[in-house]
């Protein structure tokens, strides 16, 4: 028998390829003479840099940026070599925001998405660009930010300012939040980009998102995500006034993007993710929207791993109606259903929407948390999964005999 493991991390306890070692290991207990394939996977969120760059023969880079704080902190990326049809090859580059300017940068009591920035990110893509990478990949799940991505330009050279000529983002005594952040949204009337990093426009950027939700409104950047990004401990009635003049903010940015760049942020799927960085990336510096999922699935050539598979098991953290939306899960079953193959999902614990899963292809949902909260299995998830795990192939056995 042939088994495929591609299951995309549990945020923050399971690593992506600890989890095939794990399903590896489940597998030959019951089925000794089995064939395993165990495929690291990720969606354009938390882990991308480690998959991309291992699938491509690249190594990572350590470099000194600024968390959503403008802290210093050190985050890695991922380069590599591109060979063209041609027989030229070039440098490439493979970016997590999430490592800069992520939400697990950030201790829960300090998380308010007015005061956070995305100029790390921006150091990231700039140091990219200073190693000679002509193509960078930026994957944007996973923010502590909500401002749009001015930060991330900030970093590059660009200069916000307000309606009386005053640089935003820049530190001084009235702004203990430096960086460019959610509160200057609303105050932003001018953009200059002459400043721009050199050689920008002459790179290929590809955006890896794994949701579709646009800038503004009901589904946009700030009513989706935001809240989340809110400390827990945070009054009510104080984070929703933050989360409404966010969203006044991120409106009046939008307004300016089409004014300044002739292109309406709300007209593309993806615009809203990473708190409005999609929308930023793609407009002001040409980036192409890629669905994460897909994009990391065709470079990992899934196709040619599944072909004569018994069985692939996948999952997630938390299956629940977002997983739908361009995330690991999805994209599996989509790549079953062409080969052909029964799909299986081990997940920590699932949400509304969950059920959506079978209608995708997937055979059964196993979660890791049982019937239990998800805090347990949290504690210690390696003996959970793999109880999980040993517990379905013990089953498997026994439908085989």
């Amino acid at each position: 028998m042939k088994f495929v493991f591609a299951s995309d991390s549990f945020t923050g306890t399971l690593t992506s390829a600890r989890i095939a070692e794990m399903l590896t290991m489940a597998a030959h207990e019951y089925f000794p003479d089995c064939e395993t394939v165990g495929i690291p996977v990720a969606d354009g969120s938390l882990g991308t840099v480690d998959v991309v760059t291992e699938a491509l023969g690249g190594e990572k880079r350590t470099v000194t940026v600024h968390n959503p704080f403008m802290e210093e902190i050190s985050a890695a990326y991922g380069i590599f070599t591109v060979k063209g049809d041609d027989g030229t090859s070039s440098k490439g580059a493979v970016i997590e925001m999430s490592a800069a300017s992520g939400i697990t940068l950030v201790p829960g009591d300090r998380l308010n998405p007015k005061n956070t920035t995305t100029y790390g990110t921006g150091e990231l893509i700039r140091d990219a660009l200073e190693q000679g990478c002509t193509s960078i990949m930026i994957a944007i799940g996973s923010s502590a930010t909500n401002d749009a991505g001015i930060g991330a330009l900030r970093a590059l050279g660009v200069k916000f300012f307000d309606e009386n000529g005053r640089e935003l983002g820049t530190a001084s005594d009235d702004n203990p939040y430096p960086g460019g952040t959610g509160a200057d949204l609303a105050n932003i009337y001018t953009i200059d980009m002459s400043g721009l990093c050199p050689g920008i426009r002459e790179t290929e950027i590809t955006v890896l998102c794994n949701v579709d939700n646009p800038l503004t409104g009901p589904d946009g950047a700030t009513f989706t995500f935001a809240k989340q990004k809110c400390s827990p401990d945070m009054d009510t009635d104080y984070r929703n006034e933050i989360i409404s003049e966010l969203e006044a903010g991120m409106i009046h940015y939008s307004n300016v993007l089409n004014s300044t760049f002739g292109a309406d942020p709300n007209n593309f799927p993806g615009a809203g993710a990473a708190g409005g960085l999609g929308a930023t990336l793609c407009i002001v510096l040409g980036a192409k929207m890629s669905l994460g999922s897909e994009a990391i699935l065709s470079i990992l050539d899934i196709d040619s791993h599944l072909k004569d598979a018994d069985l692939c098991i996948t999952g997630e953290g938390r299956l629940d109606w977002q997983s739908f939306h361009g995330k690991t899960v999805a994209g599996i079953a989509h790549h079953c259903r062409t080969n052909n193959v029964p799909l299986v999902a081990i997940v920590g614990t699932t949400g509304e929407g969950s059920e959506a899963a079978y209608e995708l292809g997937v055979k059964l949902i196993l979660k890791t948390a049982g019937d239990g909260p998800a805090e347990k299995s949290m504690m210690n998830p390696e003996e959970y999964y793999l109880r999980t795990a040993r517990a379905y192939f013990q089953a498997m056995q026994h439908q085989n005999k």
